[in-house]
């Protein structure tokens, strides 16, 4: 089940499986980009566009850029709220701001900025977000946060 929170950020609930941990039952760092994947994912799937279709379109996306601060480990069997939340975008690109919390207590675990380009499939080269994510982010992204700068494309 997604969830739509309050203040508008997406969140996934996921649980914490043992092939996620170490030896030590704490989840691996990696696996916290794996969990980020999934929300952005399901976000773009819950606002009604289809990932598949642009695969079609020679479109597929990337992450381009990424900082992430891991503040408390997430542990076997932790239920976990990660959220998706469009903060930025230009003519190629994304950004999201996106955290990992512990859903018993709302504890944030990691905090995350991560940009996510168009490209083109068959090249890797950039290409224009496809009209229906443009007009996705442009609902979804606060109007003085949206940067459309050559330089950033």
């Amino acid at each position: 089940m997604v969830e739509q929170a309050p203040e508008g950020r997406f969140e996934l609930p996921i649980r914490v499986y043992i092939e996620d941990t170490d030896a030590g039952g704490i989840v691996f760092h990696a696996k916290y980009l794996h969990y980020m994947e999934r929300a952005r994912t399901e976000w773009v799937r819950s606002c009604g566009v289809g990932l598949r279709a642009g695969l079609a379109d020679n479109i597929s996306y990337v992450v381009q850029r990424l900082t992430i601060h891991y503040a408390v480990p997430a542990k076997l069997d932790d239920e976990l709220l990660v959220t998706a939340e469009p903060v930025a975008f230009g003519r190629v690109w994304m950004d999201f701001r996106q955290r990992v919390m512990r859903a018993e207590d709302r504890k944030l675990l990691s905090d995350s900025d991560v940009r996510v380009a168009c490209i083109a499939l068959d090249s890797g080269r950039p290409r224009r977000l496809p009209t229906n994510m443009q007009e996705l982010l442009a609902r979804n992204v606060q109007p003085t946060e949206t940067i459309n700068r050559t330089s950033q494309e």
